[in-house]
């Protein structure tokens, strides 16, 4: 069930962007439509850091389909217990069939690193994906959502659960 769901959705989602190419104008140049935005995350607590960088470009073929790359860096430290590192880089495609409303995909592959100060725990790298199917509230430049991870893995995941809430800003 969950791999059809998947394949509507991916069928859906492409489907009508390249429909959507066929109505780019060539006259505009390349840079009037290319979009920067991107993310930092900064989390403190007692014994416990965390940083992230996520810059992004988005390239707006035309007011509803945008397609772009982004990279992630993060760090994190628990002391006395380990040390972490995640770099990624991300595709993402958004869609918005009316002005307020944005749909997107968006596939990451990371890179981590975890390094244990307790001997108990084997030190590991390995990569992780992660596909996000997303919908949001777009207004201007800001959209603000729910986005869920179809290829969530809770033993890997760098993330909590397969449901993250979002703010996605680009200029």
């Amino acid at each position: 069930m969950r791999n059809r769901f998947f394949l509507f959705c991916f069928s859906l989602f492409f489907g009508v962007a390249n429909a959507q190419f066929a109505h780019i104008d060539a006259t505009v140049d390349f840079w009037d439509r290319v979009r920067f935005g991107g993310g930092l995350g900064l989390s403190t607590e007692s014994g416990f850091f965390s940083a992230s960088v996520s810059p992004s470009a988005i390239y707006e073929f035309n007011p509803m389909f945008g397609l772009g790359v982004g990279l992630s860096g993060t760090y994190t430290n628990r002391k006395n217990f380990y040390k972490a590192t995640v770099f990624g880089s991300s595709l993402i495609g958004l869609f918005s069939p009316i002005q307020e409303l944005q749909l997107s995909a968006e596939f990451e592959a990371f890179l981590v690193t975890r390094n244990f100060d307790n001997p108990l725990f084997k030190n590991d790298q390995y990569w992780y994906p992660a596909l996000f199917l997303g919908v949001g509230y777009r207004t201007q430049n800001v959209t603000v959502g729910i986005r869920c991870n179809v290829l969530y893995n809770g033993d890997k995941s760098i993330y909590a659960n397969a449901w993250m809430p979002f703010i996605r800003v680009y200029f």
